[in-house]
């Protein structure tokens, strides 16, 4: 079996990526936010051109599935058409931007984050997984998500910090973007291709002092399905958003709009609570801790399917469960109780750890698996 292909970048709408059944086209919200109208039209376009499924990404971005290469020119003119797609490709690169989604229009996060958008073309080269969080509510949200540059609620006011820095840097919000600008530009002049994301860089280079010193702010609990000032939240199973029933859902609750998070739930702004089965509705549903990549044949390098064998699981692992189907391990970067990893239609098994690690058990069959004692 030949090792798994990194790619090192993400797919975008300019520039998508190939998978097993077509294009892998991603959209970025501005804000984590799309409007209803913006929504709908994305599940049209996602039926029209797509297998009819929306991704939420870890990144809080959506994705089409399945996009044959010769309607990709026509699916920009449509994206462009709902204002979801940046006219120059290097920008929307550069917008990798996790935002709090508890925002309230026109309060410091939606500030910063459009203050942010603005000057994206001020920032140096960076590497194409690079990105930026704003958590500047009353509590952080986003202090477990991937982000290399952070702007958050400290303990004195707004700081910026250096993700693996323990401390950040207390900033106004008039400096706040041009002390980002500066420190994408430390880290721009001293990045190898082994220090590529800042943890990385400031475990091998000391941070100056000048970019340190502040405490953390409090951190949130985490979100879970259910009702919230803004909206009713929805998880997504292994992140997907079938696309005809998020239509009806968003028409039916009368939502004003649809916000993203890197957790695979959705925030349904303005919108009614009525019952959605076709999404996770239940905090206690195994499957809000389930991760499963496509698997094959979706993704070509995928060794087995995945997502059947996820769900027949679900229920019967007690703690988190990652089904990989390949050792590359896109859908959990961390370690999990308990990770199967495809391979040659069969599974090896790793407990709590990542789908790259040394397994315990080789070579199970996805039948067996669904009744032996994965405890």
């Amino acid at each position: 079996m030949s090792a798994p292909v990194v790619q090192g970048w993400c797919p975008g709408a300019h520039r998508p990526m190939m998978s097993g059944d077509g294009l892998v086209v991603r959209v970025r919200p501005r804000l984590a936010r799309l409007s209803a109208a913006q929504t709908l039209g994305l599940c049209d376009l996602a039926l029209r051109f797509g297998n009819g499924t929306i991704d939420l990404t870890n990144r809080a971005n959506l994705q089409l599935r399945g996009v044959a290469e010769a309607d990709h020119q026509a699916l920009l003119v449509e994206l462009s058409a709902l204002n979801l797609l940046d006219a120059e490709p290097g920008i929307e690169t550069r917008r990798n931007i996790l935002v709090s989604p508890l925002y309230e229009e026109g309060d410091l996060t939606a500030r910063l984050t459009r203050a942010l958008i603005d000057r994206l073309g001020d920032l140096p080269a960076l590497p194409a997984k690079f990105g930026f969080a704003v958590d500047t509510g009353a509590a952080r949200l986003l202090a477990g998500d991937s982000a290399d540059i952070r702007l958050e609620r400290g303990a004195s006011g707004l700081i910026l910090r250096a993700d693996g820095a323990e401390t950040g840097r207390l900033v106004t919000e008039d400096e706040a973007i041009d002390r980002v600008i500066d420190l994408a530009r430390w880290f721009a002049e001293r990045f190898t291709s082994d220090t590529r994301r800042m943890a990385r860089l400031i475990a091998a280079h000391d941070l100056p002092d000048e970019w340190q010193g502040h405490a953390l702010g409090p951190t949130a609990p985490a979100l879970q399905p259910g009702n919230c000032e803004i909206g009713p939240i929805h998880g997504a199973a292994f992140g997907q958003l079938p696309a005809a029933e998020l239509r009806a859902l968003v028409k039916a609750s009368g939502a004003a709009a649809l916000r993203v998070t890197p957790w695979r739930l959705f925030l349904l702004e303005g919108g009614a609570a009525i019952p959605a089965p076709a999404f996770v509705t239940d905090g206690a549903d195994p499957l809000l801790s389930t991760d499963a990549c496509p698997g094959a044949p979706f993704c070509p390098q995928a060794q087995a399917e995945t997502r059947a064998i996820a769900r027949a699981l679900a229920p019967r692992v007690s703690g988190s469960l990652h089904v990989s189907g390949c050792a590359k391990g896109c859908a959990r970067m961390g370690a999990a109780d308990l990770t199967l990893v495809g391979r040659d239609g069969r599974f090896d098994l790793v407990k709590h750890g990542r789908a790259g690690d040394e397994p315990l058990q080789r070579g199970l069959d996805p039948e067996t698996l669904k009744t032996m004692d994965l405890t």
